[in-house]
């Protein structure tokens, strides 16, 4: 609708009815007011007729009163004399007195007779308490008030003539009070105390006519007010029209004369009010605006390497930029109004779709054309309506990216020199392959003397060699059963619902046709050998990466046995479950380290000859886990050596021996730790200075310690271990081996170690009383120490009778479970030897 008739709409339809709504609604409002306070006047004044009434009630039950006193106490005489006194100056009042004697009602001054009838004398005779009733006899309304004093009772009566009851009410509203019986439809009454069945009320009777005529009622001034007002109305509208309206409407139509695909920016000019000028330039601004926009969006698709089409709704194409046109191979006015789907290939049914606003907002398709393969980047092109009025399709040649991204996966995937799946793919394809399989074998395979041919030949020939046995284990597999290479000289296969004997007699084969490929590099020829670790698992199948660490942990058993060994994991075998459980205990070791978890036990060292004063114990080593329960030694001892931790290990027993003896003094003289030392700890730079840090930071004498070290480990690290030795020796420190007679050359090694003690292995000990040669070889032992001047010290004493060929030998001390357990160096009660001497 037009602008100037949404004015007249609004004048018409709106402001007129506005006008006269508030007129009619003031008027109602006004009269319903004036009702609201009429009716609370009326209220108040039924409210103040009640109390008069109420008060004209007590004032004759006082004059009652006032009678009835004197009256009880005079004699028959002098009760008429008084009755007639009374009656002379109260008749003229309306009032008429009576008193009950033993021959009725008496009236005062007109002795026996009565104008009320015998029921009413009798009802009012009845009680003795005060009673007030109204009463409508012949003569008239009447108000009867009845007493009792003493032995007299008195009947007064008043008349209540209307004039009387009208002068209750205290405004100007009242009109008329009457005494009536009560009726329905009565609309002020106010109900009084009766006799009998019959109510009375008083009927109360307004003068409302003046009231009624208060509305408003209609005259010329209001007509005239209102056609005043509708003038007014008229001239606003025109004045709008002619500052507003008709400028508009030019702004208007300009606004719709603009060209959105012309070359130039033609801007609006508008006059009329600071509004409509306003608009124009806020409008030319946005136009401005939009303009530039256009201007930088067709820069931009002109100068973007991507190709850009443009389409309408139908998919014909609106718009190329240059490198769309060189793409596509014409011009620009070769595609116009063109289907996209019959110029590029893509599916109408994906467009329309597409264009229909089906699916998602932004859609990627590829698309094969002229031999190259294109990315297609579909985006929608909505209105303000969001309906999609095009699209926009962005398209880039990624023919050249895709090869690379296909060669670069390979290469991921596979390995450079023989062309095998590597560990990453070996792994994933193991993954997708053992599932839905009842067993797979996971075999591990190390090249032996492989080594030797990159040595001797160069890595190229060694590289040849490796693509000669990834052949011959290719040859040897089924269809579908996995080869891969897991490292340098390691491979990986996978076999596929094999028995166990199936297993190994396949690999067995593999190994021969291994032994036949021949490596000729300058007149030599060079074979290499393989060790087999193999993982056999059945559904449910473990990880990938557990199946690994067996296979793994079965490898390096094979080598041990030997070479081209095969070796089956069997999570039953003790030593298997130390090796594949050995990272875990590290990290067990590592935490415990970290959080002091680490406890210390005591094993008494009994001197076997009265003459040494000190009182011996090795210290031992504890985990202990949240449970309580006590972590096999043997097990994270292993671990630790394995992954180098025994330095950290050693350092923690070595602070904390020396700590708790700092905090017993009185052991100095007469007790001697023995600290175990391993021989990854042997020769570590920092050892020897922290063991001497500790030292002095307990202020403990040196002579309170001795470093217990197997024969094994000093032999493998010789000259550190001499020089670690000898250096501590100078701070006053006692060295002891442990496990002697385990070693080989271990007398030629004795003579060079500066040691105290020499404790005799545990395996010549445990049958000392029963073997003969095992008692030679202790003797024999201990007559070289006492040449050269070293106490022996006996492991793994367990009877009394191993004790008794002991001191007859002439060792020096013992230790094991016959001499006491091991226990928590917490518990250990400290009792110096002198005390017990």
């Amino acid at each position: 609708m037009h602008i100037g008739k949404k004015f007249l709409v609004f004048i018409a339809a709106f402001c007129i009815p506005a006008i006269l709504l508030v007129y009619w609604g003031m008027g109602l409002w006004f009269e319903r007011k004036a009702t609201s306070l009429l009716e609370q006047s009326i209220a108040q004044e039924l409210a103040s007729i009640e109390e008069q009434y109420q008060r004209s009630i007590r004032r004759q039950l006082l004059l009652s009163h006032i009678y009835a006193g004197p009256l009880s106490g005079l004699p028959p005489e002098a009760q008429a004399s008084m009755d007639s006194a009374w009656h002379e100056h109260t008749h003229e009042l309306g009032l008429d007195f009576y008193r009950y004697s033993d021959e009725g009602l008496v009236s005062f001054g007109l002795g026996n007779d009565s104008p009320l009838s015998p029921d009413i004398v009798s009802a009012l005779e009845k009680g003795s308490d005060d009673v007030a009733v109204a009463l409508l006899s012949d003569s008239g309304p009447l108000l009867l008030t009845a007493i009792t004093q003493g032995d007299s009772r008195v009947l007064v009566s008043r008349s209540l003539p209307e004039e009387e009851l009208t002068r209750l009410g205290q405004s100007g509203l009242v009109e008329r009070i009457r005494l009536v019986e009560s009726r329905a439809g009565g609309k002020y009454q106010i109900p009084v105390a009766s006799l009998g069945a019959t109510r009375l009320v008083l009927d109360v009777s307004f003068g409302l006519g003046d009231v009624h005529t208060l509305a408003i009622q209609p005259d010329r001034v209001v007509v005239g007010i209102l056609l005043l007002g509708i003038l007014l109305l008229a001239l606003g509208y025109v004045w709008i029209r002619r500052s507003l309206v008709v400028p508009l409407n030019r702004l208007m139509s300009q606004l719709g004369n603009i060209d959105p695909s012309a070359s130039r920016y033609l801007p609006l000019s508008a006059d009329g009010c600071a509004e409509v000028r306003h608009f124009s330039r806020v409008s030319n601004k946005l136009l401005a605006e939009i303009f530039a926009q256009k201007e930088q969006a067709r820069v931009i698709l002109e100068g973007i390497t991507d190709a850009v089409i443009l389409t309408d709704a139908k998919g014909d194409v609106l718009y190329l930029n240059p490198p769309a046109c060189r793409l596509l191979g014409g011009e620009a006015t070769d595609f116009a109004t063109k289907s996209i789907s019959g110029i590029l290939g893509i599916k109408p049914v994906l467009l329309d779709a597409f264009l229909r606003g089906q699916g998602e907002a932004c859609k990627q398709i590829s698309l094969r054309f002229a031999g190259r393969l294109l990315q297609c980047t579909l985006s929608p092109i909505e209105d303000h309506q969001h309906r999609r009025t095009g699209a926009l399709l962005a398209l880039r040649d990624v023919t050249a990216e895709e090869r690379l991204k296909a060669e670069l996966r390979r290469q991921a995937e596979e390995d450079a020199v023989t062309g095998l799946p590597n560990r990453t793919t070996f792994e994933a394809r193991m993954k997708r392959l053992a599932a839905g399989h009842e067993s797979v074998a996971l075999c591990y395979l190390d090249l032996e003397q492989f080594k030797i041919i990159n040595d001797s030949c160069g890595h190229l020939e060694g590289d040849r060699m490796l693509c000669m046995v990834a052949k011959a284990f290719q040859s040897c597999l089924a269809p579908g059963e996995l080869l891969g290479r897991v490292g340098g000289d390691e491979f990986g296969i996978l076999l596929l619902g094999r028995s166990a004997h199936e297993v190994a007699q396949l690999l067995k084969t593999l190994q021969q046709q291994l032994l036949m490929q021949v490596l000729e590099y300058q007149g030599q020829c060079y074979r290499v050998g393989v060790s087999i670790g193999v993982a056999f698992a059945r559904a449910p199948l473990p990880s990938v990466a557990e199946l690994f660490k067996d296979a793994d942990i079965a490898c390096v058993a094979a080598k041990q046995k030997g070479s081209n060994q095969i070796h089956f994991y069997d999570d039953k075998d003790k030593e298997l479950n130390y090796q594949r459980n050995a990272p875990k205990w590290a990290l067990r070791i590592a935490k415990a380290i970290h959080n002091r978890e680490l406890e210390l036990y005591f094993q008494p060292i009994q001197s076997l000859r009265g003459g040494n004063p000190r009182k011996r114990m090795e210290i031992l080593l504890r985990i202990r886990e949240g449970n309580g329960r006590i972590l096999p030694p043997a097990q994270f001892i292993a671990s630790a050596e394995r992954f180098k931790l025994m330095p950290e290990v050693d350092k923690a027993v070595v602070a904390m021996a020396m700590e708790w003896l700092a905090g017993y003094p009185e052991l100095w003289r007469d007790h001697c730790l023995s600290i175990n030392l391993s021989g990854n700890s042997l020769g570590v730079e920092g050892m020897e200075s922290f063991i001497v840090g500790q030292l002095k930071r307990n202020a403990i004498p040196p002579a309170c310690i001795c470093f217990e070290i197997t024969e094994t480990s000093a032999i493998q690290n010789r000259q550190r271990a001499l020089d670690m030795l000898r250096s501590l020796r100078k701070q006053g420190f006692a060295f002891a081996i442990d496990d002697f007679g385990s070693g080989f050359a271990s007398y030629g090694y004795l003579r060079e170690l500066p040691v105290d003690y020499v404790k005799i292995d545990g395996c010549f000990v445990r049958q000392l009383a029963s073997n003969a040669k095992d008692f030679a070889i202790v003797k024999s032992i201990h007559d070289v120490c006492s040449v050269m001047g070293i106490e022996t010290v006996a492991e793994f004493v367990e009877s009394q009778d191993i004790m008794a060929r002991l001191e007859e030998i002439g060792i020096n001390y013992a230790q094991g479970y016959a001499v006491g357990r091991p226990k928590p160096l917490k518990d250990y009660v400290p009792v110096p030897l002198r005390q017990l001497a």
